[in-house]
């Protein structure tokens, strides 16, 4: 066996003094942190891609929004604010907003209207 193996195979998953561990920090789940920073963290990387997708729904249209480096809650309201203009329903899932329904230049100029450098991308 590799040492880097060994290392992996011996990782604390369960104590008897605190619990179950996390994997990341190896703090008891109680006091772990990483949880709360992962969702603090935006999931963007600034470059705003709006594109249309259709596979694995159904044959259904969605515009997708990503690279937003946003916090969770202003990437709600961005969403929710989207949503309305374009009369569609959608969602935010995994930083990554969703509208139903093929609206892509409407999209884009409402974007670029609250100062974000939103390109398309795809076909």
């Amino acid at each position: 066996m590799s040492a880097a193996r060994d290392a992996q195979a011996s990782r604390l998953v369960y104590s008897t003094e605190g619990g179950r561990t996390c994997p990341e920090c190896r703090q008891p789940l109680s006091a772990c942190a990483c949880a709360a920073a992962a969702k603090a963290r935006p999931l963007g990387d600034g470059q705003v891609r709006v594109s249309r997708e259709k596979q694995g729904r159904g044959g259904k249209v969605v515009t997708l929004v990503r690279g937003l480096a946003l916090p969770a809650d202003a990437l709600a309201a961005l969403g929710k604010q989207l949503r309305a203009a374009c009369g569609a329903g959608g969602t935010v899932r995994d930083g990554v907003l969703e509208v139903q329904g093929d609206h892509v230049e409407r999209v884009i100029g409402l974007l670029k209207q609250q100062g974000h450098a939103a390109r398309r991308a795809g076909g």
